[in-house]
């Protein structure tokens, strides 16, 4: 199989359609089907599904993806090595974000990449921490941002400390002589909660403190969550980062005790990165790591 197989398989496998990645690739439709049915008959196996929905992985193609990922991430740093040795900074970074770094940081982070080096590409791809863990894993990212109780087994490299707040709507706060929110008086609110892949920093202060909340909302989005706070249908613990210049009419407060997470800059391999990734992950970790992680 050629490489040029690889990435019509791969390419099949994200866009669900032959003639889209057809057109993605410059390629005829008849060229897009020889080649999978080339892989297919080599293999002696069938990795695609074909139906009138449209186009699915087998069993066995969703098997085999990660390791296509992972042929055509070599060939992307084989090329970037190349271009390195040639004095050019050039080839394509994949990032996974969540939804507050995308909002807070990813733009400065972009421009200013792009005014640096405009010869690199950015991909970006946005979902929640088991997202972000499974593209890292798959090799359908390079880097990715995740909170560091959220990595698990992939290395991180922690950048910042996001303090916890729990947020209430404007002007509900019952106790107005203190600055903070204790566990006592969070016990006494219905919650709006998050998914916990969305924010497992949060579910860990609910299980640490002991409480066991009652909600009837259960939502992904944290402006979503905010929303539903400020119209009155509960409290919630969100992330100070993505606190900053919303739109909804509440008030947050610390926590006591204090909590927060920590976020950090995650890649599979990291001793094993391609030139035009290392320059990437070295962009965000000067522009972002705090004194207390620095090495």
């Amino acid at each position: 199989m050629t490489l040029l197989t690889y990435q019509v398989f791969k390419t099949i496998a994200d866009v669900g359609s032959f003639h889209k990645a057809a057109d993605i690739l410059g390629l005829t439709p008849s060229a897009i089907s020889h080649a999978i049915s080339s892989m297919e008959n080599e293999l002696g196996f069938s990795v695609l599904t074909r139906s009138k929905a449209g186009v699915s992985l087998t069993n066995y193609g969703e098997q085999l993806l990660p390791y296509v990922n992972a042929v055509l991430n070599c060939d992307e740093s084989l090329k970037q090595e190349i271009a390195e040795l040639n004095g050019l900074k050039q080839g394509k970074v994949k990032i996974g974000v969540f939804s507050s770094v995308c909002t807070s940081w990813l733009p400065e982070i972009l421009h200013s990449f792009k005014k640096k080096y405009t010869e690199i590409d950015i991909e970006v791809f946005q979902g929640t921490y088991d997202d972000v863990v499974y593209w890292i894993k798959n090799g359908v990212v390079d880097l990715g941002f995740l909170s560091v109780s959220s990595a698990k087994d992939i290395p991180i490299e922690p950048l910042y400390r996001d303090e916890l707040l729990c947020v209430l709507p404007s002007g509900t706060k019952a106790n107005k002589s203190t600055n903070y929110i204790d566990i006592e008086e969070m016990k006494h609110h219905q919650f709006v909660t998050q998914r916990d892949s969305t924010d497992a920093d949060i579910q860990n202060f609910l299980k640490e403190n002991s409480l066991q909340v009652q909600s009837n909302y259960h939502v992904v989005d944290d402006l979503s969550t905010i929303a539903l706070v400020e119209k009155g249908f509960g409290i919630c613990l969100m992330p100070k980062l993505v606190m900053t210049d919303i739109p909804y009419k509440v008030d947050s407060y610390p926590t006591k005790p204090s909590a927060s997470r920590i976020i950090g800059l995650a890649a599979m391999n990291p001793n094993f990165m391609a030139p035009a990734v290392r320059t990437m992950f070295n962009h965000i970790v000067d522009k972002y790591q705090e004194n207390e992680f620095k090495k």
